[in-house]
């Protein structure tokens, strides 16, 4: 891949990014992103997590000038999206939720047609090479109306690396797919970054950025709540998650309870009671279990698990993501 661009230099940057929408008649007005820094390497696959409505899509279209920046700044691949768009538009390949696909060609005609607005050398040997790399040579000269909508997510891929962007942007690219097209998607994704493409992927799906990220930002009402390795953001809550099942009127109480737990780095309201983060969860059981005694409080149950995304997300926000757990669409 060639790039005019320092090799040390982000492959993403964003500094106090806004993106504000105007009511009517200049009234009011929703503040969709609400000053978000971030920094991408080069060659990461970076995970932008977050329910839906967070701020994800929006913050992708700014950074692919398909939104205008309300205030704020951000590069891509080292170029300035404000002062230079079309730069960054042809450093970058992008790959929407919405897939526009011309189900009248097939797939091999709609390749060689993007290269062409490419003006790549070899439109029907960089064609085939794609193809190959998105497992769909078999089915090259077949017209996109009969693929599956898995297929049709690996061919958008595809149309995304065409002109080979230093940068991927990829928005919830398993969104609606079933278990077996999304290991396929996630296989591709793999695949192009370690060819040196550097890959921004959004997604509501937990097991997506543990499986796929370097790094993850989680972003929930336009502000970025916790970053790092997913590991690191696992780890900083504790070894162990105490899930305390309880009657809602008991979660003050039990809340000013366990504050006296030895050991615990964090305690949060979960969908059946509360859940504690601690260090040594099976030392910890009979001291929550004192604990609520003294309080007056039994609670329906206590199990004991290691911390996932799922709850970073509820430490850092308070509730559990929607959709963080993918369905299969038949």
């Amino acid at each position: 891949m060639t790039t005019s661009h320092d090799s040390d230099s982000p492959a993403i940057e964003v500094r106090g990014l806004i993106k504000r929408y105007r009511g009517r008649r200049g009234r009011g007005g929703l503040e969709a992103v609400r000053g978000i820094d971030l920094v991408v390497r080069q060659g990461e696959v970076f995970g932008f997590l977050g329910p839906n409505g967070a701020g994800k899509t929006t913050t992708v279209r700014m950074l692919c000038t398909l939104l205008p920046i309300t205030e704020g700044r951000a590069s891509v691949a080292g170029v300035d999206v404000h002062n230079d768009p079309a730069e960054v538009r042809r450093r970058i390949g992008v790959a929407l939720q919405e897939v526009g696909l011309d189900g009248r060609q097939s797939g091999r005609e709609l390749l060689e047609l993007q290269c062409g607005l490419y003006r790549i050398d070899d439109p029907a040997g960089r064609s085939s090479e794609l193809l190959q790399l998105v497992g769909l040579d078999d089915a090259a000269d077949r017209l996109i109306a009969t693929y599956s909508g898995g297929m049709k997510r690996r061919l958008d891929l595809a149309t995304a690396l065409v002109h080979e962007p230093d940068v991927l942007f990829l928005d919830e690219p398993t969104t609606g797919l079933d278990p077996a097209s999304r290991l396929t998607i996630w296989q591709e994704v793999r695949r192009i970054n370690a060819v040196g493409t550097t890959v921004f992927l959004t997604t509501q799906y937990l097991e997506e950025a543990d499986q796929l990220c370097d790094r993850v930002a989680i972003i929930d009402n336009g502000a970025i709540v916790a970053e790092g390795t997913p590991e690191e953001l696992k780890s900083n809550l504790g070894k162990d998650v105490l899930n305390i099942g309880l009657d809602p009127s008991e979660h003050d109480r039990a809340r000013t309870a366990l504050a006296l737990l030895i050991g615990h780095g964090h305690v949060t309201d979960a969908a059946d009671g509360l859940a504690a983060y601690v260090d040594d969860g099976a030392g910890a059981v009979a001291d929550v279990v004192r604990l609520l005694h003294e309080a007056g409080i039994r609670p329906r149950a206590i199990s004991l698990s290691r911390p996932t995304l799922d709850d970073v997300f509820l430490a850092s926000t308070g509730r559990r993501i929607e959709g963080g757990n993918p369905q299969e669409v038949s």
